[in-house]
């Protein structure tokens, strides 16, 4: 079997949820900042109903065409050039929200609390919202902070960064409930990456 075939560039901890069945065919995925769609493969695939937005058109057109291979069922309205904050899915259209590599762009708290709101406004019920972003976690003392929740990071790039007590509280201020426990791969000394995956109660 072509693993990469198969699953694309996935996500190893995205992987983790569809082999802990929290992710089955049928589903309504939304991927917000999508990219251009390495998570994607297997879930058009294997029958999921598939929603993504990015801000860059080229990024959207690229999983158009995958879409177009993959599940030609989907119509165009579900890849859309739209900003997380400002997605037009409707209210409560996924089964999952993933959000990879996407929350850390944020500029401030405030445009954090809009992006993440948003995710939430378009999940269902008992629905759950995947996040991986970079963090202090395991490496507080070497950000340097650069204002409005931003630091720069070992690795010379800007994000802004959040921390265990910061999750713990947005999870609370949701209403939602942790799945699993907050994991942390810390990358050589250069910067940290959080796994968030919170259930809509």
């Amino acid at each position: 079997m072509d693993l990469r075939a198969a699953f694309g560039e996935i996500d190893i901890y995205l992987f983790d949820q569809l082999l802990r069945g929290r992710l089955a065919p049928g589903m309504r995925v939304v991927d917000a900042g999508c990219g251009a769609g390495r998570n994607l493969v297997y879930l058009l695939r294997e029958g999921f109903d598939v929603f993504a937005s990015d801000v860059n058109p080229a990024a959207v057109a690229t999983v158009q065409r995958l879409a177009s291979e993959l599940a030609p069922r989907l119509g165009a309205d579900h890849f859309r050039v739209e900003t997380v904050e400002a997605m037009t899915f409707a209210a409560g259209t996924a089964d999952f929200v993933m959000s990879s590599a996407v929350l850390h762009f944020a500029r401030d708290a405030a445009h954090f609390d809009e992006m993440l709101d948003a995710m939430w406004r378009v999940l269902a019920h008992r629905g759950t919202l995947f996040c991986r972003l970079a963090s202090t976690i395991g490496m507080a003392d070497r950000m340097r902070p650069i204002g409005h929740g931003r630091y720069r990071l070992p690795d010379g790039s800007e994000r802004f960064l959040v921390d265990e007590a910061a999750l713990v509280e947005a999870t609370r201020r949701l209403g939602g409930e942790l799945l699993d426990p907050l994991k942390t791969t810390v990358v050589q000394d250069e910067r940290c990456m959080t796994t968030w995956v919170v259930r809509k109660a």
